[in-house]
């Protein structure tokens, strides 16, 4: 059994979004597991506005997955995704 941590950390002095964003964590594969993603912001909420301008903006992302068990002979599971975010 493996574990998969991974944090990112960004800073922006001047940041504007000319679209909503769309996000989405996915875990493409076999086997079962058990996930958890969550980001940190600062200066910045959620949902953001459209135009608007943020300024000093840090966010940080946090991602923590682990196989709970093995995968299953013969699946190729290109489908299994996860629904953290």
């Amino acid at each position: 059994m493996g574990d998969i941590l991974f944090r990112s950390t960004v800073h922006a002095e001047r940041l504007r979004f000319t679209q909503e964003p769309q996000t989405a964590v996915r875990f493409p594969g076999t086997g079962k597991r058990e996930s958890t993603s969550h980001s940190d912001r600062t200066h910045l909420p959620d949902p953001v506005i459209t135009g608007q301008e943020y300024q000093d903006v840090t966010v940080a992302y946090h991602l923590a997955t682990r196989l709970t068990r093995e995968p299953e002979a013969g699946r190729s599971g290109d489908d299994d995704t996860d629904g953290c975010g």
